[in-house]
C-alpha cells in the first residue's frame, strides 16, 4: 500500500514559496522604512518577489497565499522520474501501455497526460528513417574504387574547388 507522500500522482504543490516567516521579514523591514532594494539584499530574495510580498500586503492587507487559477498536475516529479526511467528501459513501449502501466500504479486516468509529458521531456513518436544495409557487391565495389585512387591529391579528389596548398 502507498502512502499519499510516495504517490506518483499525487497534487504537486506550488514551486518554491516562501514561508510565512518569510513574509513577514520583508513587511518588517518595508515597515522599517527599507527600501525594496535594501530589503532583497538583505535577504537574498528576489526583486521581483519582495516586490510582490509588499503590494500583497498593501492592498488586502495579508500576505497569505491566495488560491491561484490552473489545474493541478496529475504526475509529480517522482512520476516524471518513474516515467523517463521506464521510456529509457524499453523506447518501443506506445503512450498508451505506458499510460495503462501508470494506471495500475496509481489509479488515475492519465493517458493524455502522458503524451504530453513525454513531449515535455524530448521523447517524440517519430519512425527512424531506414537506411539500406551495404551489399558485399557493394562493398567490392566501394573497396576497388578506394585502392584505385589512394594516391589522388587534393586537387584530383576536389577538381572544382579551391584548395588551400597545406603540406603534410
Amino acid at each position: 500500500m502507498q502512502t499519499a507522500s510516495t504517490n506518483i500522482c499525487d497534487r504537486m504543490g506550488r514551486s518554491q514559496e516562501l514561508n510565512e516567516f518569510k513574509h513577514g521579514t520583508v513587511i518588517g523591514c518595508y515597515l522599517c522604512n527599507k527600501s525594496i532594494r535594501e530589503i532583497f539584499l538583505l535577504l537574498n530574495i528576489l526583486q521581483s518577489t519582495v516586490s510582490g510580498i509588499i503590494t500583497k500586503w498593501k492592498q488586502p492587507g495579508t500576505t497569505a497565499t491566495q488560491p491561484q487559477s490552473g489545474r493541478p498536475r496529475k504526475i509529480t516529479e517522482r512520476g516524471q522520474h518513474m516515467l523517463k526511467h521506464k521510456v529509457h528501459r524499453s523506447l518501443q513501449l506506445s503512450a498508451e501501455s505506458i499510460a495503462k502501466d501508470l494506471k495500475t500504479l496509481c489509479g488515475h486516468q492519465i493517458s493524455t497526460t502522458v503524451h504530453r509529458e513525454l513531449h515535455g521531456m524530448g521523447f517524440h513518436g517519430r519512425a527512424a528513417a531506414s537506411k539500406p544495409y551495404i551489399t558485399k557487391c557493394n562493398a567490392k565495389h566501394r573497396m576497388q574504387w578506394r585502392k584505385a585512387r589512394r594516391h589522388w591529391t587534393l586537387e584530383q579528389y576536389f577538381p572544382y574547388c579551391i584548395v588551400p596548398s597545406v603540406k603534410f
